[in-house]
């Protein structure tokens, strides 16, 4: 049996942490292993407790929770959830700039915080397909983002870590198989692995080694780089 995902619990609200607590101790794979009130607790809690998965609010004294997870990132100290209850680009964006592996509204049903707690903690980010296309849209608009901590007003693929030159890129393109290829192509257009299983007639089971591969590959994060490289490498344009 795996051992249980550890979750740190990062609000300043003490009833917020202990409502997140009660729904999480009803899950056998999850184990909270501690709280934090601001991100400057959190910060030493993750890098103490080194945690699987961080609940991490943005609102916060002391420090907030988007130079939290910047720090928290930097010292490979667990996978980063931000939750807020303020559906926000400037949140959106300044959370995956600061490496957060997700983002979820903390009105989000119990059953999706448990399940996005699980896909972070294999590895995956948690962005649903609205939040992708958002990020496209962003991404693909004429004047150049702004993303609060950075400077320069340096554009969305910069600002993820995912500026290369293009002979990079097509040397990146080269090691994909013609599949692999469609697949980067379907998660630029913000599509599930359910959804592109659909498209291609293949397993979830299939379309999500698929997707790993293109990822170790392309060497990105997760799949919001791969939407930011498969525009920046024209395999996809904003027109699909």
């Amino acid at each position: 049996m795996s051992p249980p995902i550890r979750v740190l619990l990062v609000d300043d609200q003490r009833l917020v942490r202990s409502g997140f607590a009660l729904i999480l101790s009803a899950e056998d794979d999850i184990e909270v292993v501690g709280e934090a009130a601001n991100g400057q607790e959190a910060v030493i809690a993750a890098v103490e407790q080194r945690p699987d998965v961080i609940l991490m609010d943005v609102q916060m004294p002391v420090m907030d929770g988007i130079a939290a997870t910047r720090e928290v990132v930097r010292a490979d100290a667990g996978r980063v959830i931000i939750l807020t209850t303020f559906d926000r680009d400037d949140y959106l964006f300044a959370a995956l700039e600061a490496g957060a592996s997700g983002f979820l509204l903390k009105n989000a049903d119990p059953d999706h915080l448990v399940d996005g707690i699980r896909a972070v903690a294999e590895g995956h980010a948690l962005l649903s397909p609205e939040v992708t296309r958002r990020v496209i849209e962003q991404m693909t608009s004429r004047s150049d983002p702004i993303v609060p901590g950075v400077t320069g007003g340096s554009s969305l693929p910069e600002q993820l870590g995912q500026a290369v030159t293009a002979r990079e890129r097509d040397k990146r393109l080269a090691r994909l198989t013609d599949r692999e290829r469609e697949v980067l192509c379907l998660v630029a257009q913000g599509l599930s692995n359910a959804e592109i299983a659909g498209t291609l007639f293949l397993g979830e089971a299939t379309v999500k080694t698929h997707v790993s591969s293109c990822l170790a590959k392309l060497h990105l994060r997760d799949r919001v780089q791969a939407v930011v490289f498969a525009y920046e490498a024209g395999v996809i344009h904003p027109a699909q």
